[in-house]
């Protein structure tokens, strides 16, 4: 089986040993100066230089247009699936593991985040620029309509997987890629973002993480396998709360 599990990043980082892993530095058009050791994601096909607005999906974009592969994801430079908690690369996701999921299952995923006392709709609407959310809804009602009780269904709920993390196989990932980007390239036609801060600006990146449960919840045909993920860095849960909490109070920041 010919997989690639694509490592998005935007600066130098230790990498995991196994080939299976393809660090990919993304926004390359916009940064050519910036490593020559990673694999750009401006080559053949690419939307590298939407990587502000875009995120990761620059490189699932990337992979997904020029890699002949039986199965294809993407982790985080720093964020990697793992059958454990343990903050080490040597027991990220190996290719055995990987190829043996991959025989029982057609995608691989990351633990649900929970919420709890926040919807997939209000947490959103609490972090971000709401006027996008409702251009997306609209544009998802209106041209796919047969996953509007997706839609809804998915927003109501308390969790999600997030960041983009997945492994799917080849006709899973065509058939996602295909409705992901068509979706997201329309509401970009439908947005002025000029007025944005920084960060923002990234809000095509933000809106395509709801995107994967409403595809998933529809499309019930593929099995789902979820795994651990590991942040391999410290996380600061005192900050994060607060700015939980103040997004709860007055919006995002």
């Amino acid at each position: 089986m010919k997989v690639k599990v694509l490592v998005a990043a935007h600066k130098n980082y230790k990498m995991p040993s196994d080939p299976m892993y393809l660090p990919v530095f993304v926004g390359k058009e916009i940064h050519p100066e910036i490593n020559h050791t990673f694999q750009g994601d401006n080559t053949g096909e690419n939307i590298s230089k939407k990587n502000p607005y875009y995120n990761e999906l620059t490189a699932i974009y990337w992979g997904w247009k020029n890699l002949d592969l039986d199965a294809m994801g993407l982790v985080h430079y720093r964020r990697y699936l793992s059958m454990s908690h343990n903050k080490s690369l040597d027991t990220v996701l190996s290719t055995e593991q990987v190829e043996k999921l991959l025989n029982k299952y057609d995608i691989i995923l990351p633990e649900k985040r929970k919420y709890y006392i926040e919807t997939n709709k209000s947490h959103y609407l609490h972090a971000h620029e709401r006027e996008p959310f409702y251009i997306m809804e609209s544009i998802v009602k209106k041209d796919y309509p047969e996953y509007s009780e997706s839609w809804d269904k998915v927003m109501n709920r308390t969790w999600a997987h997030m960041f983009n993390m997945f492994i799917m196989k080849k006709k899973p990932l065509n058939e996602y890629c295909n409705w992901m980007f068509d979706i997201l390239s329309k509401v970009e036609g439908q947005t002025d973002i000029s007025s944005y801060s920084t960060y923002e600006k990234r809000v095509y990146g933000f809106l395509s993480e709801l995107l994967l449960d409403i595809w998933l919840d529809h499309n019930t045909e593929y099995s789902v396998k979820e795994v651990k993920y590991v942040f391999m860095e410290h996380t600061n849960w005192l900050i994060k709360g607060g700015k939980f909490l103040k997004r709860k109070v007055v919006g995002h920041a």
